[in-house]
């Protein structure tokens, strides 16, 4: 979650007038993330988010994570609910952007996720994709492997002003994935972003996912090798396999990992280590001016990607077989 677009007090109250929610006392902005624009409304009914849909997402894409957390929430699955208008609409236009409005969430995300944590969003990742098998629509993976070349080549030499020889280190690694990446893992709906500040805890128990604007049909494992990315490294860039163990555990206890699912979690932790090092890489030389937004580090995947080029085992992350 970010801030790029403000918006002026009187649009914001009319927009939210049209969603039957009371009158709007209060919208602060959010700074966390990097993609949309989101605001923590406060309206005399309670609490809700606004998001303003920013150019990473397409707008042809609401109606399918819309429906998704629609569906998810009809399965069980803890997360946002989509508010619509009095005539039906789930997505309006304001500032010049498409918006909409979700519930609020109870929990605290976890800048520091310990053992427990790591076991709680492991059951929770698999809990999500077992929801997702039935939903109706699909969405290709724009940020899997034939999206890495193109954001290699917009950040082009720049990305050797933040570290020398990183560029070619980065074409390399996409060749590599262009040649070797895994092909036929079981897929369904995943998350695709599921970092520990789109995780809400209550003290150790996991109490909703948020932020499913990166959600696409994908392999399962992969999910889980963005988690085992985010959630089980510490902050000296060292791999924690007893988070690790938790996390593969935890997601185990619902949907086991099939055979070449296990074979291929070293090349997606891999892959997935490179996803995040670029877009995070785009984001820290596109600051647009002006923007209440902090950019991520891109140098913290980077260093996790030199971990996993070590790997080839799953054991190593922790699975117990």
């Amino acid at each position: 979650m970010a801030v790029y677009t403000e918006v002026p007090d009187n649009e914001m109250a009319a927009f939210v007038a049209g969603y039957g929610i009371g009158d709007l006392l209060s919208a602060k902005g959010i700074a966390e993330g990097v993609s949309n624009s989101n605001f923590l409304l406060h309206t005399t009914q309670g609490f809700y988010i606004l998001t303003l849909y920013e150019e990473r997402v397409c707008a042809d894409d609401l109606p399918f994570f819309i429906g998704l957390m629609e569906h998810l929430a009809q399965r069980g699955l803890i997360c946002p609910q989509p508010l619509r208008t009095g005539d039906g609409a789930a997505v309006g236009r304001l500032a010049g952007r498409p918006a909409a409005i979700v519930t609020f969430l109870d929990g605290l995300s976890v800048r520091r996720p310990t053992v427990a944590h790591c076991g709680e969003v492991g059951r929770g990742l698999a809990l999500l994709h077992e929801a997702g098998r039935d939903f109706g629509m699909q969405r290709a993976n724009v940020l899997s492997v034939p999206g890495w070349r193109p954001l290699a080549e917009q950040a082009g030499a720049e990305a050797d002003t933040v570290l020398p020889g990183l560029s070619k280190r980065i074409f390399a690694e996409i060749e590599a994935h262009e040649r070797n990446w895994p092909q036929g893992l079981p897929s369904g709906i995943i998350h695709a972003d599921l970092f520990p500040n789109n995780v809400f805890f209550i003290k150790d128990q996991l109490s909703g996912l948020i932020d499913f604007y990166f959600a696409c049909t994908d392999a399962f494992a992969y999910d889980l090798a963005i988690c085992l990315n985010s959630w089980c490294f510490e902050a000296d860039a060292s791999f924690n396999l007893t988070k690790g163990q938790a996390l593969l555990a935890g997601y185990e206890s619902v949907r086991p990992l099939e055979a070449a699912e296990v074979a291929a979690l070293p090349a997606l932790c891999r892959g997935s280590a490179l996803r995040f090092l670029l877009t995070r890489l785009v984001d820290w030389l596109n600051v647009p001016e002006g923007a209440f937004v902090k950019p991520l580090d891109p140098l913290e995947y980077d260093r996790k990607l030199a971990f996993h080029q070590r790997v080839s085992d799953a054991r190593e992350y922790g699975l117990r077989r």
